[in-house]
């Protein structure tokens, strides 16, 4: 991954969560959101390398006037090293590792030979209520598909049963990159490629459009998630914690 594709990766995550505000300042994005999406308000350098630690005051200021605590999103790379010290100095904890993983599009649409899922321009009320279903925290649920809805060009995926939204996820397509995002499969329905189908048909909207890169992000301890993705060619190109003050 080249400094180039870092920062197309940094800005078209931030495209498809879509933060009530961003700021960009001096190298990083500073996206403002107050609901439960972690990438739609934690700061994010857009290039791996050093920063002066100093930057710490001037981005917990911009929070700061935005009524917000401070959360940095930081690749586990040793070029933040001084950051992450001062960071720690400072009372912040790191947790919640997510790995970046990449993979082309053509890749990600053989990771399933059942029919692809059905997609759509918007949202629809079906595809949103898998979010607010049981198994589910519906807070967060509902900020997923608020943040979710309000990106530009983005489609929504769905695997239905009887008109029920059974498997679901959004494509976003920005910067260069397709990218992955919500993935959501109803707990009586897994175990059944549904997710595979979901990708799938993420996949044949972006071959459509020309783009044959791909990215998603991934908690490092969902290893039902990893394995699908292995199988859709995805490989970690970064992996990166989140630093929030207790």
């Amino acid at each position: 991954m080249t400094s180039s594709d870092i920062e197309s990766v940094e800005r078209a995550t931030l495209a498809a969560v879509s933060p009530e505000a961003v700021e960009e300042f001096q190298g990083w994005l500073l996206p403002f959101d107050g609901g439960t999406v972690s990438r739609a308000h934690s700061a994010v350098p857009l290039r791996h390398t050093p920063f002066d630690a100093g930057m710490i005051d001037q981005i917990e200021a911009r929070y700061r006037a935005r009524g917000l605590r401070s959360v940095f999103r930081l690749a586990n790379e040793a070029c933040f090293e001084g950051l992450r010290q001062e960071l720690a100095r400072r009372g912040y904890q790191a947790g919640k590792p997510v790995l970046v993983q990449v993979a082309t599009v053509q890749a990600m649409r053989e990771a399933s030979a059942a029919t692809p899922a059905e997609t759509a321009d918007s949202p629809d009320g079906a595809w949103a209520a898998l979010f607010l279903a049981e198994g589910f925290d519906p807070v967060d649920g509902a900020s997923r598909v608020k943040a979710l809805s309000r990106a530009q060009g983005s489609v929504y995926a769905s695997v239905r049963e009887n008109g029920k939204t059974v498997a679901a996820g959004a494509g976003a397509f920005s910067h260069g990159w397709a990218s992955v995002h919500g993935m959501r499969t109803d707990q009586a329905f897994r175990g059944r490629g549904l997710a595979g189908r979901v990708l799938a048909g993420i996949a044949e909207v972006a071959l459509r459009r020309g783009i044959d890169r791909v990215f998603l992000q991934v908690e490092d301890a969902n290893d039902s998630a990893l394995a699908l993705y292995r199988r859709a060619g995805f490989e970690t190109a970064w992996s990166y914690d989140y630093w929030r003050q207790p």
